[in-house]
């Protein structure tokens, strides 16, 4: 009898040290949940935390447009051939007035340059990833293949869930087409997760580093992740918008994909996407700011 006590004794203490993680995020779970219950909106939630134990996701498997999320993926295929020697980042690539995209597209890079110019590949990217360029990333692409060689490299790393079927150029044609530029909240987790850790060596140290230095320079999206944290937090992400179909007066997409790094050294990564959104673009911004917030502040006041 005493053994089997002792047995039962064990079971539950494994029981519980098993459900102690899973009821802890719980808690940012149904804050969550609050934060997008009376949104009329589809939100899509990924969160990877305390050093990759807890995980947590909304809709996490569901497909989501990216829009200009997939430059973090871009600028990752375009670094890989900068490994391989077939590239280099301060090759120069020179871009003609005619190459530019036109002014409904958003481009700094056209409005700083509107003649065109040379820019080293190291500047497209900087231009891609910092600051959205749409001009600056379809040039990054043709530099490596198509939309296709961008989804075939991510894929080989070990992404399945992305599809990338066109540019900027082409995604803005038509408002259908941003849907065949789809991912999930979990895969762009994992994503961002996979060339962090980076254990498999994808990156090469010089480009691990310039890359991570680029998605902490974003100047897009001010609202979103960082929108509520502390000043001085330092955020390496990547935003995406749709705008607004002036026809249905839906908005298909207001991302964010991104690490937040805490004060004590620890980071979370956090994937937002808000998809067929009758919400303004203001309150699309805050369900990204107050889901950021609220697994900031579990992370940083709840589990003390």
């Amino acid at each position: 009898m005493n053994r089997l006590f002792q047995l039962t004794a064990l079971l539950l203490l494994l029981l519980i040290s098993c459900t102690t993680p899973n009821s802890k995020t719980d808690l940012l779970r149904k804050k969550i949940e609050q934060i997008v219950s009376d949104k009329n909106a589809v939100v899509g939630v990924s969160i990877i935390g305390n050093d990759g134990k807890d995980t947590l996701s909304l809709d996490g498997d569901k497909r989501f447009p990216m829009q200009s999320v997939f430059k973090f993926h871009i600028a990752l295929a375009v670094l890989s051939e900068v490994d391989k020697g077939t590239l280099s980042l301060d090759q120069i690539v020179e871009i003609d007035k005619d190459e530019l995209l036109p002014e409904d597209f958003w481009s700094p890079l056209r409005d700083e340059n509107p003649n065109g110019g040379s820019f080293t590949i190291e500047r497209l990217i900087q231009y891609t990833v910092s600051h959205s360029d749409n001009t600056a990333c379809d040039i990054l692409i043709r530099l490596i293949g198509t939309p296709k060689t961008v989804e075939q490299y991510i894929k080989k790393s070990g992404i399945e869930d992305i599809q990338i079927t066109f540019n900027e150029e082409g995604l803005q044609a038509k408002w259908e087409n941003m849907f065949q530029n789809w991912t999930t909240p979990n895969a762009a987790s994992e994503t961002l997760k996979i060339f962090f850790e980076n254990k498999n060596n994808l990156l090469s140290k010089s480009s691990y580093d310039f890359f991570w230095k680029t998605n902490k320079e974003t100047t897009t999206g001010k609202g979103r992740i960082r929108g509520q944290l502390p000043k001085e937090t330092i955020v390496a992400h990547k935003t995406g918008w749709s705008g607004t179909n002036k026809e249905t007066g839906i908005t298909a997409a207001v991302n964010n994909i991104g690490i937040v790094f805490l004060p004590d050294g620890k980071y979370f990564i956090i994937s937002v996407f808000v998809t067929d959104s009758q919400e303004n673009f203001k309150t699309n911004q805050k369900i990204i700011a107050d889901i950021a917030k609220a697994t900031y502040d579990f992370y940083t006041i709840q589990t003390k």
